[in-house]
């Protein structure tokens, strides 16, 4: 960890504990970055109030950051929430629900409330917002232009990647004949690459949707963040994925493909 991400990471916390102590929850906020979508959490209802930390994605972060904000009131009023119920409550003439969200999620999204917590065994639900015509994001009709604003963190956890499934991806056909992917490139331009070693020929690259990478390979779920421009790589597949921008030089050697 570099000296600016540990002095970063001690204000964080240094802040989530001065707004738990005196109101009870923190809100972290998370601005949109390249592919992903802004998301915001609580930090601290668990913990203050013993109900579920609330993420919510896709929306201006000060919007979300107020509608979590109106969900803790309710809490310290003694209210809760659960899934599969429609509320009224937090936006004008739109009903919103929760998704309780699985654990295969948390590490993605709300590390600081596992940090807060000591670990991650704690309850998450999801606010989830629905489209202009009152549809959910689960339902066929809802706006296709808003797909990929609210991943929904209670399924696809064998496809984490917030793009379609069929996206046409490079691949080294050595990853389907045995050899391990070892390292991914997210282009400037969004294209994934997936190699499996670095002396290779045209002919070994082939095209393939990108669900038929996860499931070759589940481990590949975890670079679903790898930002545009951004490489990651590992030694074997037992090892963890590591990330880093490009070099100029790689970059040339990725337009290449």
């Amino acid at each position: 960890m570099t000296t600016d991400h540990a002095q970063h990471d001690r204000e964080a916390e240094e802040k989530i504990l001065h707004d738990v102590e005196k109101y009870g929850c923190h809100i972290a906020m998370l601005e949109a970055e390249d592919h992903l979508p802004s998301f915001a959490y609580t930090i601290g209802l668990y913990k203050t109030f013993g109900q579920p930390e609330i993420i919510c994605f896709g929306l201006p972060v000060k919007t979300m950051a107020g509608l979590l904000n109106d969900a803790a009131d309710i809490i310290r009023e003694g209210g809760s929430f659960v899934t599969g119920k429609l509320y009224a409550t937090f936006l004008v003439d739109y009903y919103i629900q929760f998704l309780e969200v699985n654990k295969a999620s948390y590490r993605d999204y709300v590390g600081y409330a596992g940090w807060f917590n000591g670990n991650f065994d704690f309850p998450l639900l999801q606010f989830v917002w629905p489209d202009k015509q009152h549809h959910f994001p689960w339902e066929e009709s809802f706006n296709p232009d808003w797909q990929f604003l609210q991943p929904l963190l209670d399924r696809n956890m064998d496809f984490k990647f917030p793009e379609k499934k069929n996206l046409a991806v490079f691949v080294m056909k050595q990853a389907f004949e045995g050899m391990p992917v070892l390292k991914i490139y997210h282009g400037h331009d969004g294209d994934w690459e997936f190699h499996t070693h670095d002396d290779y020929q045209i002919e070994d690259v082939i095209l393939v949707a990108l669900e038929r990478m996860t499931k070759l390979d589940p481990s590949i779920n975890r670079v679903f963040g790898l930002p545009r421009g951004y490489k990651a790589w590992r030694e074997s597949r037992e090892d963890d994925w590591e990330y880093a921008p490009y070099e100029a030089s790689e970059d040339d050697e990725e337009e290449d493909i």
